[in-house]
């Protein structure tokens, strides 16, 4: 079997098998994402564009490894839109902080940061710094 041109349209068991997943999740995730548009022919088949390809790898990646519900990823597309997650691919963990490198709690650099009013971050960083303070006394009484 030859391999499709990046550019062809995809057919619902291409994608699942592409992104290793089955296919009722996928027509399940184009009730819940309206963005998720793939051409349906005679008999209801589905073919997949490129451009619907990305947007559910970005949508899986947000769901399966960075830990979002579906709700939280329909408000990461309705606030950001959905250009920004098809480039979710190049720039990985867009929308949240790389797990990689990241032995040190206290490194701010790190964290991608989200608008949020003054009030909301220092509420944060204050159970942020707790959490830690929790940490490292666990750690010392071990």
């Amino acid at each position: 079997m030859n391999a499709k041109s990046p550019e062809a349209f995809r057919t619902i068991s291409e994608v699942s098998k592409d992104l290793s997943l089955p296919q009722h999740v996928l027509r399940f995730w184009e009730t819940k994402f309206i963005q998720i548009k793939p051409i349906k022919r005679g008999g209801g088949r589905r073919y997949y564009r490129p451009e619907d390809v990305k947007l559910l790898k970005g949508i899986k990646n947000l769901l399966y490894n960075d830990g979002y519900t579906i709700r939280g990823v329909q408000k990461v597309i309705k606030e950001n839109g959905t250009k920004q997650l098809l480039e979710l691919n190049i720039k990985n963990k867009f929308f949240t902080e790389s797990k990689k490198n990241n032995n040190d709690p206290l490194d701010h650099s790190k964290i991608i940061h989200h608008s949020l009013n003054e009030t909301k971050r220092k509420k944060l960083m204050n159970v942020l710094d707790d959490l830690v303070q929790l940490k490292n006394k666990l750690d010392t009484e071990k």
